[in-house]
C-alpha cells in the first residue's frame, strides 16, 4: 500500500484506517452479491501481491505488508451495510469505531488458533490470518449489536 506500510509506528493500524476506507467505498452499499464479489476478488489479488511482496522482501509477513490489514477489514461488516444496515441502525460511528477495534485485537493477538494460519505457505499464510481476525471480529461485532443494543 505504498507509504503506509512504510510508517514506522504502528503500519498495521494505519493500514486498517485504510480498509475502513476501502470498506466505505466499496462495500458499505454493495449488494450481498456485489460485496461477496469484491471480498473475494479483493482476497485472490492479496494472496498472489502479498506472496510477490514477501519473496522480494525476503521477509515472512513483514510489518510493512498492510494490503492484508487493508483486505480484511470489510470482513468485519458483513451483514451490516446498507442504508439500513446494522450500522447505520445503531447510530454509525460507533459501530464502525467498535469494528476497527475489534478487528485490531484479534489482528494483534491471534486467538483461537488465528496465529497458526501465519504457518499456511507464501501470500496465503500472510493474508489469511487477517481474514479471521476480520471474521472473528464481524461475530464478536454482531453478538455485540445483539445483545447489548
Amino acid at each position: 500500500m505504498g507509504p503506509i506500510g512504510r510508517i514506522r509506528k504502528a503500519p498495521g493500524t494505519w493500514g486498517t484506517v485504510v480498509g475502513m476506507a476501502v470498506y466505505a467505498v466499496f462495500f458499505h452499499n454493495a449488494s450481498p452479491i456485489g460485496f461477496i464479489f469484491f471480498a473475494a476478488l479483493s482476497a485472490y489479488l492479496s494472496v498472489a501481491i502479498c506472496d510477490a511482496a514477501e519473496k522480494r522482501l525476503q521477509m515472512r509477513d513483514p510489518g510493512m505488508i498492510v494490503l492484508d490489514e487493508v483486505v480484511a477489514v470489510p470482513l468485519v461488516f458483513i451483514g451490516m451495510g446498507g442504508n439500513a444496515g446494522l450500522i447505520v441502525q445503531h447510530g454509525g460511528w460507533p459501530v464502525l469505531l467498535a469494528g476497527f477495534a475489534l478487528f485490531r485485537l484479534f489482528d494483534i493477538l491471534k486467538p483461537f488458533g488465528i496465529s497458526n494460519l501465519q504457518n499456511l505457505p507464501g501470500g496465503l499464510g500472510c493474508a489469511a490470518d487477517d481474514w479471521a481476525a476480520g471474521l472473528a471480529a464481524c461475530v464478536c461485532l454482531h453478538l455485540i449489536l445483539h445483545f447489548l443494543f
